[in-house]
């Protein structure tokens, strides 16, 4: 297509109502991924199932006191401790109640930043909004050959409603007052569901109605919630608590489950802690687990707790010393502090890099309050440290305001969509979002570019 041509097609695009009230640069080309990435990304779909199953079997045995090796008597309680932290203790009694037992979100989404040797995944998104925007940004750019996305959700609801008539099931997509500015994406989606033959619908926490035989809106029952709202977020959605009643009694669907363990950055780093190493192991297949060594940087958790004097903490040297405390961290040098401090997941601070602290982007007097602070709010939020993977610089044209092309200098991060039916994940349709290359922290932003991956790039 004409360069002057597709600037006025995706000028009209930005009065769509799922990109109103927001702003970003635009590109005359969607992003093409060279081979190797597409093949992780490939690989990455399954062998996020396989990790989502495994950390549940974790969790459950942790809780249940059950050894977690075949041949080894190890026992980890601290394991659901650690995911337990912090959390309502209704929360914690359904997410390993048998009614949501194996059940996996109905979309995951890894955040992968391109760097120097490959790709590193700095989390997984197991609700995940931009589904919408994606989808339309490749309508925009694609055509007919975009991604079919919008099949790929509706493939992936029908099945986790699979109880209750799968296509055929009343289903609702929720959304929370804190969560409103994807509304019109949601909108947007139920549209092109009901377009092709789903009874799909959006609503706001406070307009469903909670009778014995299940949940209704507008007097008719809903068999399948699509959730978009944060756990955290339970006081200020009550009505959480009864439908986790009803998915228990069987009436009622919820997607994504309301499992905390499947909403924690402490999951990665339980994957590299050292006493767990077996356990992945024998849950793992030998690729999937050197796929996601690979890519999940060193992740540790930042527990408070005293150490005994022979004992060191199991995270980054200092000076070529281990530590034996996490605040010996604080001496660390700026090219020591090539990490980066997060929440893990129950808070409010935990999306939208709110808690996302660089070390080497900071001062050392902000380094050591940084660490202070989390050290003492500990478990609320949990917090980790993880090995900062700086992106690597790349080029891409985008517009100029005056609709001429220029090519940029950025980093990038890519954000592709896996919709999960069962034990297979599908991969349709990818986010680049590409920001000028003094940020540290990439995200959508004004002056950064948001575009789909090409057509060529996808399964």
């Amino acid at each position: 297509m004409d360069v002057s041509l597709l600037a006025e097609e995706l000028t009209e695009h930005q009065t769509n109502p799922l990109f109103q009230g927001k702003t970003w640069r635009w590109s005359p080309s969607p992003w093409q991924l060279p081979p190797e990435q597409k093949e992780v990304i490939e690989k990455l779909a399954q062998a996020g199932v396989s990790f989502y199953r495994a950390i549940e079997r974790l969790y459950l045995k942790s809780k249940a006191a059950q050894k977690i090796l075949r041949n080894e008597e190890l026992f980890v309680p601290w394991v659901a401790e650690y995911y337990d932290a912090g959390k309502p203790d209704w929360l914690v009694n359904h997410a390993s109640n048998k009614a949501v037992s194996d059940l996996l979100p109905a979309v995951l989404r890894p955040d992968l930043l391109p760097v120097s040797g490959g790709t590193t995944l700095t989390e997984w998104d197991s609700v995940p909004g931009g589904i919408g925007v994606t989808a339309q940004l490749g309508s925009a750019y694609l055509g007919e050959d975009a991604p079919s996305m919008v099949d790929a959700f509706g493939e992936a609801l029908a099945h986790a409603a699979s109880r209750f008539g799968g296509k055929q099931a009343n289903m609702l997509i929720v959304v929370s007052d804190e969560s409103e500015t994807y509304r019109p994406e949601m909108e947007w989606l139920a549209d092109e569901l009901s377009e092709r033959g789903f009874s799909i619908g959006v609503a706001d926490p406070g307009e469903l109605e909670i009778r014995d035989e299940g949940v209704f809106n507008n007097g008719k029952k809903v068999d399948l919630v699509y959730r978009f709202w944060e756990l955290f977020d339970w006081e200020n959605v009550p009505v959480m608590k009864d439908l986790s009643r009803l998915v228990e009694e069987e009436k009622l669907v919820v997607t994504p489950p309301m499992k905390h363990f499947q909403e924690e950055k402490l999951s990665l780093a339980l994957f590299w802690h050292h006493r767990l190493q077996g356990f992945w192991e024998e849950n793992l297949s030998r690729d999937e687990l050197e796929l996601l060594r690979s890519v999940i940087p060193k992740t540790w958790i930042l527990d408070p707790a005293l150490v005994p004097p022979g004992a060191t903490v199991d995270g980054p040297p200092v000076q070529g010393k281990p530590l034996g405390d996490w605040m010996e961290l604080a001496k660390a040098s700026k090219k020591e502090r090539i990490l980066v401090i997060k929440a893990s997941g129950f808070h409010e601070s935990a999306w939208g890099a709110r808690s996302v602290v660089v070390g080497d982007d900071v001062s050392s007097e902000q380094w050591t309050a940084a660490l202070s602070g989390v050290l003492e709010s500990f478990p609320q939020p949990l917090s980790v440290l993880q090995e900062f993977r700086k992106p690597v610089r790349l080029e891409h044209p985008v517009f100029t305001d005056d609709g001429s092309v220029e090519s940029m200098t950025g980093r990038l991060r890519l954000s592709p969509y896996f919709f999960v039916s069962g034990d297979q994940a599908k991969w349709s349709g990818s986010l680049a979002t590409f920001c000028p290359a003094d940020k540290k922290i990439i995200h959508g932003m004004k002056d950064g570019a948001l575009m789909p991956c090409g057509a060529s790039e996808l399964i």
